[in-house]
C-alpha cells in the first residue's frame, strides 16, 4: 500500500545515508519560537522521533529542532547519520541498517543467511557507537502458518543473540499492523510475539510496540502494555485512523497510554512515528510531545 511503500523507501534511503538535504520547502515548516522549549517537560518519558517521518528535513536541522522540543533520541537512524547525532548530543534510539527490508524476515530460512550476515557485522558497530536497540522483522507469513513462523524466526535469532548478549545489544521485533498497512506481515500482534520472545529466552530479545499499529489489529493497548511490558524495549506513536497527528483528530488518547507506560516503570524510549499533515511539521512534533508527557 502506499504508506508501507512510503515507509519502505524511506527506510531504504536513511539506512544508505541518501536522504536528500536542505530542503527549503520543509524548513519553512519549523516552528516560528526560537527559544528552547524542553524545560517545560517532565521528564517521566525520554521522547524520541522516527527519522523517515521527517526525511524531507535536513537531518541536521532536525536534530537542532528536537533539541529545543526537549527530545532525545532519533528513531531508524544508521551508521552513516550517526555522527550527525552525535555532534548534537542526541542518541540513536533504535538503530536499523541490517535488515533486509519489512517482508523478507527471520521467519523465512531463504533469508537466514543474509540477515545473519547483515546483524552480525551491524551488532558489533551498534555497541561500538554506543547504542543498543537495533530493530528486526518477522517479515510476511507467505502462507506460514504461526508455528512454523515462530520456529523459523528461533532457528535464526539464535544464530545472532549469543553475540547480542556479548555486546548487550537488544534485538527488537517491531509489531506491525497487517490490516491496513502491512498485509501479511507475521509479528502482527502482541502475543505473537511475546511467544517468540518466550522461546529465545534472552533478556536481549524483545519487541517494538507500535501503538499505532496495535490499535489496528488487536485494540486493548493499555491493558496489552500492563501484561506485556516486560518483553517491551521501546514504544512508537501514531494517531488512528491514518497515521497523522496524535490531536483530537484521531481514536487513542495518549495521555492515558503514557501513564500507563510510565506507571510500568518504563525507562526506554517513546518515538513519534505519525505523518504530519499539518503545514507547520515542527509544531505537530512539538505538540505530540507535549501531549506524551505526563
Amino acid at each position: 500500500m502506499e504508506k508501507e511503500n512510503s515507509r519502505r523507501t524511506a527506510l531504504k534511503n536513511i539506512v544508505v545515508g541518501t536522504v536528500a538535504l536542505g530542503a527549503s520547502g520543509a524548513l519553512q515548516s519549523f516552528a516560528s519560537e526560537k527559544e528552547s522549549v524542553s524545560d517545560s517537560l517532565k521528564g517521566n518519558i525520554n521522547h524520541a522521533v522516527c527519522r523517515w517521518c521527517f526525511s524531507g528535513i535536513d537531518l541536521d536541522a532536525l536534530c537542532i529542532e528536537a533539541k529545543k522540543i526537549g527530545i532525545k533520541g532519533i528513531d531508524l537512524v544508521g551508521p552513516a547519520d550517526w555522527p550527525i547525532l552525535k555532534k548534537h548530543g542526541l542518541y540513536s534510539s533504535m538503530c536499523n541498517g541490517a535488515e533486509i527490508n519489512l517482508v523478507d524476515g527471520f521467519n523465512d530460512p531463504q533469508f537466514h543467511d543474509t540477515l545473519v550476515k547483515n546483524y552480525s557485522e551491524m551488532i558489533p558497530k551498534v555497541a561500538e557507537a554506543g547504542y543498543k536497540n537495533l530493530i528486526c522483522f518477522s517479515g510476511s507469513r507467505r502462507g506460514k502458518d504461526d508455528e512454523t513462523g515462530w520456529n523459523n524466526c528461533v532457528t535464526g535469532l539464535k544464530k545472532i543473540i549469543g553475540l547480542a548478549e556479548k555486546h548487550n545489544v537488544v534485538l527488537v521485533m517491531e509489531l506491525l499492523n497487517s490490516k491496513v498497512d502491512h498485509k501479511d506481515y507475521q509479528c502482527d500482534h502482541t502475543e505473537w510475539g511475546v511467544e517468540l520472545a518466550k522461546r529465545l529466552g534472552s533478556e536481549n530479545f524483545k519487541l517494538l510496540y507500535d501503538i499505532y499499529h496495535m490499535q489496528i489489529d488487536e485494540g486493548n493497548v493499555i491493558s496489552t502494555i500492563k501484561k506485556y511490558h516486560p518483553y517491551i524495549a521501546h514504544y512508537h506513536t501514531a494517531g488512528v485512523p491514518g497515521r497523522h497527528e496524535i490531536d483530537d483528530s484521531q481514536e487513542l488518547f495518549y495521555p492515558a497510554i503514557m501513564k500507563a507506560i510510565k506507571d510500568t516503570g518504563f525507562k526506554g524510549y517513546v518515538a513519534q512515528e505519525f505523518i504530519p499533515v499539518q503545514k507547520n511539521k515542527i509544531e505537530s512534533l512539538k505538540t505530540a510531545v507535549k501531549i506524551c508527557d505526563v
